[in-house]
């Protein structure tokens, strides 16, 4: 089983999402294709939810792929200060995954940067949505983790 992990901003061009949705769908697939059966998402807004989602989806066209959810702490926690309708989106996404691990049983100052670390130690891929000009953001964080251990990065921005 060979398995991809994701990893991203979360605000993304509302003119780039369908965009980015088709793109990441054709990728994905071709990866369920080469034998990539097992996804992995931390859970956040934007690159995540665009992610699991399009995991999701492409369970219906291959049945044995996997989306496996890797959350920094409970999902109450985690969403406590978002929207209504994103919490929707997120649940809808949770009662889909295959699996759900939480890395820290409480919201911490801690926990992202342990979720973004378990996500680099589960990776042999990862697929990102990162501008270059925001490094000392988490998703720069994870992909430093990912370069430090070999691990192949593919980036999405537009």
């Amino acid at each position: 089983m060979k398995k991809v992990c994701f990893t991203g901003h979360r605000l993304i061009k509302k003119s780039a999402i369908e965009i980015l949705r088709t793109e990441l769908y054709t990728r994905l697939e071709t990866l369920a294709e080469n034998g990539y059966t097992d996804f992995y998402s931390g859970g956040a807004l934007g690159w995540d939810t665009l992610c699991s989602e399009t995991v999701l989806a492409l369970k219906d066209k291959h049945p044995d792929v996997k989306l496996h959810m890797v959350l920094p702490c409970p999902p109450r926690q985690q969403t406590l200060k978002w929207r209504p309708s994103d919490i929707q989106r997120y649940n809808g996404i949770l009662s889909g995954a295959d699996s759900i691990e939480i890395v820290s049983p409480r919201y911490t100052s801690e926990c992202m940067l342990e979720r973004n670390l378990r996500l680099a130690q589960l990776a042999d891929l990862c697929i990102c949505f990162f501008d270059e000009k925001r490094a000392s953001s988490g998703t720069g964080q994870t992909l430093r983790f990912m370069k430090n251990n070999n691990i192949p990065i593919e980036n999405m921005f537009i």
